[in-house]
């Protein structure tokens, strides 16, 4: 069906008319005047949240469609005092690969925008602190690790701060997370009732506390189960980093009969070490575990057993918990920590 307008017939010297006619930006006055609603009806309908009927709905859409209206982000920041603009800070050495695309989905439901701040390592997080005062976000989402002293300083200039993979006892810092630990315990007892009992760990940067994390709940886990000491190794949370590891680990007499990684990255890339540059069978000679549930791991050529971190769950209960926050700055610090879910493949020999 054509869409038809009726004509508007304006002076040129007057402000009022048809916006579009007279090459000057539409507003939401505009929208409220075809419609025929008021003007903070408007501002209801494109405010995330606000309620709104649906047949008032229908009408300011169908007037700013045909007026070819966008709500201007500087005018509702200053009414609302909110800028619906969210800093995230990540590691891209550490974080879930499907963290992003999860995190923008449900943003983008409420309505947010993402403001990223990548780093190499998590050290590297004082620059992104420091790029944050150029902008006026409303909250902080960190899967990178902060210090006490950057906490206290989101704080004190009043920004809600959630931090998500990562648990903290500092008081004032909300964070969602695995339980690393339970997930560790499953791998190293499934392995240890199968009859594992030469070790090596693949644990990720010393710096990184998810790394310290998942490395602790092993070691734990062994001591409690009485076995030997293993043999631990550092790496960058990469497949080339794995690859290295893998090398170094069974370069000796004693070769590990169990490989325990930090992430699936680096267990796909001790699995391929073992097989094309070490001539090892996997699992028959040495078996790999993983952490993470990262999808490539559970291709055919791996089919990795690893712990799936609950990344949508984790991710939406990050989101809520800001929100929350940042609608009402005086609600109690939160943790919440989530189960993985134990993946037997066929990477490693277990019960």
């Amino acid at each position: 069906m054509t869409k038809t307008r009726t004509a508007v017939h304006h002076d040129a010297s007057s402000s009022s008319g048809d916006p579009q006619a007279i090459g000057r930006m539409v507003t939401s006055y505009d929208v409220a005047k075809l419609a025929g609603v008021s003007q903070s009806a408007v501002s209801r309908c494109f405010t995330p949240g606000k309620s709104v009927s649906e047949r008032m709905r229908t009408k300011i859409m169908r007037a700013a469609d045909e007026l070819g209206y966008q709500p201007n982000a500087i005018a509702r920041m200053l009414i609302t005092k909110r800028s619906n603009l969210i800093a995230v800070i990540v590691s891209n050495l550490s974080v879930n690969p499907d963290f992003a695309s999860i995190l923008s989905q449900h943003m983008i439901e409420r309505g947010l925008n993402l403001l990223f701040f990548t780093l190499d390592q998590d050290a590297d997080a004082d620059r992104a602190i420091q790029q944050l005062w150029q902008y006026r976000v409303d909250g902080v989402i960190s899967a990178a690790e902060l210090s006490v002293e950057q906490i206290g300083v989101l704080r004190e200039r009043g920004i809600p701060l959630v931090f998500i993979n990562r648990l903290y006892d500092v008081m004032g810092a909300n964070s969602v997370g695995c339980d690393h630990a339970e997930g560790e315990g499953w791998l190293i007892e499934k392995l240890v009732s199968a009859g594992h009992s030469r070790f090596g760990i693949v644990a990720g940067p010393e710096a990184s506390v998810v790394s310290r994390m998942r490395l602790r709940g092993a070691l734990d886990k062994l001591a409690a189960l009485g076995c030997a000491a293993p043999q631990v190794v550092h790496s960058d949370f990469t497949y080339a980093g794995g690859r290295e590891a893998m090398r170094g680990l069974c370069g000796g007499k004693k070769r590990p009969d169990a490989i325990v990684c930090a992430n699936d990255l680096m267990a796909i890339g001790c699995i391929d070490e073992a097989r094309l540059a070490l001539s090892l069978k996997v699992p028959d000679d040495v078996s790999v575990v993983g952490f993470d549930g990262y999808a490539p791991g559970q291709w055919g050529g791996y089919q990795l057993t690893t712990v799936r971190q609950p990344v949508a769950s984790m991710v939406k209960a990050a989101v809520d918990m800001l929100v929350a926050r940042i609608e009402e700055p005086s609600m109690a610090t939160e943790k919440r920590v989530f189960s993985g879910e134990l993946v037997e493949g066929s990477s490693a020999r277990i019960d």
